[in-house]
């Protein structure tokens, strides 16, 4: 099949080749003519700074921890420095059978990783306690490790069947032995008002209660976009709905401004904020010094999941709250109420179904004729028969 749709076309862009290829330069300056099959260190660190300006701030911090980690167990496992070259995928079935833990016959658990390495990982800082990893966090740094190989135009060692066997057999394995992969609690409506019950605490809770309102109620927002939210990114559309712009998130890396709705208890409550930190630029969440001055840095996003954890015990709650709770919680709250799955998306921003389902159907199952089956059986009108 022809690439050019016309004859006359394809000459036009021989012509234009042609031109281009035959423009006059000034060449006199230029005194270094680079290789086309390699990138000198100028462009390397031009290349590697443009990947970090792009990355979020959470996203490059688990990947240093990660990769810190890969660094100081290749060396005390192997004796070999990272970045020496491409890994083989032994070395990954290794780390799996390392940092996995395994059932045995005598019903215990058990990993590979020798005790005396494990204590000094965790003497050098790169791991927080001895013992077997979870599940997520091995799948997590074996996803840094194949990214690590392909920023490097290396064949990474994940991809071997051997290695996806190994992982997707102990994923089995675990689940068998009622391993749980951990899941923080959801914030439904009802320890969300819990949590807000305890927003009392002058000018802290008026803050706080903001907060959570808008996190939950603008689509669950993740604590990153929370913190990263400037005053002017908030405008009042009416008397009971203010308007939430979004820029760059985790899942919308554009650029491109969309804007949530804030209504109702949520929009007083932001306003309410505004009102007590009339403040016209920089961050909408701020720190709060000692006699009830508002400070002028924002928020950070371990300051959310601690503020989030203490108004949980504060409010009597058990689980495992954390700032995801929010997130988590409004989808299961929307599946709950009965709201299709495309509008929850439209306010989430997830990009896939498959990781919003899981918390959306759990909410469905909850509203469902189904799990009331029994009850909706009528009452016998008298004894039965022996």
């Amino acid at each position: 099949m022809a690439v050019y749709p016309t004859l006359i076309e394809r000459n036009r862009f021989l012509d234009t080749v042609y031109v281009m290829n035959h423009t006059p330069l000034a060449l006199d300056a230029i005194t270094t003519r680079l290789d086309v099959a390699t990138l000198d260190a100028a462009s390397q660190a031009a290349a590697a700074a443009f990947v970090a300006a792009g990355t979020a701030t959470n996203t490059v911090r688990s990947y240093r921890s990660a990769l810190a980690y890969w660094a100081a167990w290749l060396q005390g496992r192997y004796g070999i420095r990272l970045g020496d070259g491409p890994l083989p995928a032994t070395v990954a079935v290794q780390f799996i059978v390392d940092h996995m833990a395994r059932p045995t016959e005598a019903g215990t658990w058990e990993y590979a990783l020798p005790l005396a390495l494990d204590a000094a990982l965790v003497a050098a800082g790169v791991k927080h306690r001895a013992g077997p990893l979870t599940l997520n966090t091995v799948s997590h740094r074996l996803a840094v490790l194949a990214s690590w190989h392909r920023v490097r135009d290396w064949e990474a060692p994940t991809d071997a069947v051997a290695v996806r066997t190994l992982l997707r057999q102990a994923r089995k394995a675990q689940v068998r032995q009622d391993v749980e992969v951990r899941r923080k609690t959801a914030m439904t409506v009802e320890p969300l008002q819990a949590l807000l019950a305890t927003c009392t605490d002058g000018l802290r809770g008026v803050r706080d209660r903001a907060l959570l309102l808008l996190a939950w109620s603008s689509g669950g927002r993740r604590r990153s976009e929370v913190v990263g939210l400037q005053v002017t990114d908030v405008r009042l559309l009416d008397a009971d709905t203010w308007l939430v712009a979004l820029g760059a998130t985790k899942t919308n890396t554009t650029g491109t401004r969309r804007e949530k709705p804030l209504r109702g208890e949520a929009a007083q409550a932001l306003a309410a904020w505004l009102a007590a930190a009339p403040v016209s630029t920089g961050p909408l969440f701020r720190r709060l010094h000692r006699g009830g001055r508002v400070g002028t840095t924002a928020l950070t996003g371990d300051h959310i999941a601690r503020m989030v954890q203490r108004r949980a015990r504060l409010a009597g709650l058990a689980g495992d709250w954390a700032a995801h709770s929010l997130r988590s919680g409004f989808v299961t709250e929307a599946g709950r109420q009965g709201v299709p799955l495309g509008e929850v998306m439209a306010m989430t921003e997830h990009r896939g179904v498959g990781t919003v389902m899981g918390y959306f159907q759990t909410g469905s199952l909850l509203a469902s004729r189904a799990s009331t089956l029994l009850a909706a059986m009528p009452e016998p009108d008298g004894p039965s028969p022996t």
